[in-house]
């Protein structure tokens, strides 16, 4: 009989009182840790893998309401867009383009409940401003239509200045429209519609957090979790799989995990980052973009329509350059939004690209944290080779929103599958490359 440890602790954050999960169900063949869009979705995916039952299925997420600012997803832009350098990653948001196409009858609940995601087919606009730019622009459509995207367009200045004649385009040599199927969408309610439907096909969500773990001596397998919920009481839960879905916190539950007398040779390479959004309007009496798709400047300013008004309010945003971008642990600091780096930074490139956007005025803004990873700010998808029942999905940097129902397809076929692919191999994305084992897998198209 193998003897373990118990290790780790953490403090509960308020939430809102939910009820304690019965002590009579206190084995979970997949614990989930993080509720949010990865996490939902592998709950999601795994109970339809499985003829619909969910049960032995258990999602852990520490506020139900996902208000906190540690819950990126509710902070982002929403966007999802196929226009990538890597086939893997476009392949993915093809599916989850398709995902969210079809989520009204996919998330339909048995009472006849839709899902309405608020898909805004708006598209993505990417700016080439330099010759390499312009080549790598190419190159990425090349790849685009190989790997099935149809609606994606090339347009040269003349073009640029006619669709979108607002745009000031003289320094710009192409542009990569993407007409359909890419654009935004509300994730609250994506979130929300897949912990429904999961929690309908008998999926278990506990209103908690681990705060300890029990490891085999031998092999490192976790063996249970300890669970606090959100009155202090804890629950331990025997565990065949751990998935760590916890987004900007997953540094910290892989640490959690593998406990402090027996810490990983080989860390989690995610680190929690901010990043902010501001809400503007315009006021200019010509030259509003009637509708602007989410467009990212080669500053890689971003900016896209927001809200039900013709034209009038945007969103907009931008990541700050690496000597200004520490890790964010305080979450004090994600209390405002870096208004130095809108008057220093995204400002001028608005009213460089659109005219219009001399005459604004900042209504909102907020700053929520981004989970990061330092190797090459692409996804991790694998199992940890120190703790081998420990499934990792994280470090997406910006994209797992968008990803998130291919990652939570694919995070079912690996737990039920025997680490296997079945459908769409994102082998290119093992823990391997955080080993030194495997180069790292570099995407041209981070915004």
């Amino acid at each position: 009989m193998a003897t373990a440890g118990r290790a780790g602790s953490a403090l509960l954050s308020d939430a809102l009182t939910q009820r304690w999960a019965s002590a009579a169900s206190n084995n979970a063949s997949a614990l989930i840790i993080g509720g949010g869009p990865v996490g939902s979705s592998t709950a999601y995916h795994l109970a339809r893998q499985r003829g619909g039952d969910g049960g032995g299925i258990v999602v852990v997420e520490k506020d139900p309401s996902y208000q906190s600012k540690q819950c990126s997803a509710v902070y982002s832009a929403g966007g999802i867009r196929q226009q990538f350098s890597l086939s893997e990653n476009v392949k993915m948001s093809l599916y989850g383009r398709d995902f969210l196409r079809s989520a009204g009858e996919l998330l339909r609940t048995e009472d006849g409940e839709e899902c309405d995601l608020q898909f805004k087919e708006h598209g993505y606009l990417f700016l080439a401003g330099t010759e390499s730019g312009k080549a790598q622009m190419i190159k990425n459509h090349k790849t685009q239509v190989e790997s099935g995207c149809e609606d994606i367009r090339i347009l040269d200045r003349s073009a640029l200045a006619e669709k979108f004649p607002w745009m000031y385009v003289n320094d710009i040599l192409l542009g990569s429209y993407g007409e359909k199927g890419e654009g935004w969408f509300d994730p609250w309610a994506f979130i929300f519609g897949l912990k429904q439907k999961s929690i309908e096909m008998g999926v278990r969500y506990i209103h908690g957090m681990p705060v300890a773990s029990e490891r085999d001596t031998t092999n490192g397998r976790i063996i249970s979790v300890d669970i606090q919920n959100n009155v202090g009481d804890s629950n331990t839960v025997g565990v065949e799989c751990v998935v760590n879905a916890a987004g900007a916190q997953a540094e910290s539950v892989m640490n959690l995990l593998a406990g402090l007398h027996r810490p990983l040779e080989s860390p989690l390479p995610v680190k929690p980052r901010k990043r902010c959004i501001f809400f503007f309007h315009c006021a200019a009496k010509e030259g509003i973009p009637p509708v602007a798709p989410l467009t990212v400047d080669p500053s890689f300013v971003y900016f896209r329509s927001e809200g039900s008004g013709e034209g009038a309010t945007f969103l907009c945003g931008v990541s700050p350059g690496h000597e200004h971008d520490p890790d964010c642990y305080d979450e004090h600091l994600l209390d405002d939004a870096d208004y130095g780096l809108f008057e220093d930074v995204i400002w001028p490139a608005l009213y460089h690209r659109v005219p219009a956007f001399g005459d604004i005025k900042v209504k909102s803004s907020w700053a929520g944290l981004y989970e990061y990873n330092t190797i090459d700010q692409n996804a991790i998808i694998d199992f940890h080779p120190e703790m081998s029942n420990v499934l990792m999905l994280n470090g997406f940097s910006g994209h797992g929103l968008q990803q998130a129902p291919a990652v939570g397809r694919a995070a079912a076929e690996l737990i039920d599958n025997h680490g296997k692919y079945q459908t769409l191999d994102l082998s290119i994305f093992s823990f391997d490359r955080c080993m030194g084992r495997a180069k790292p897998v570099l995407e041209e198209g981070i915004v």
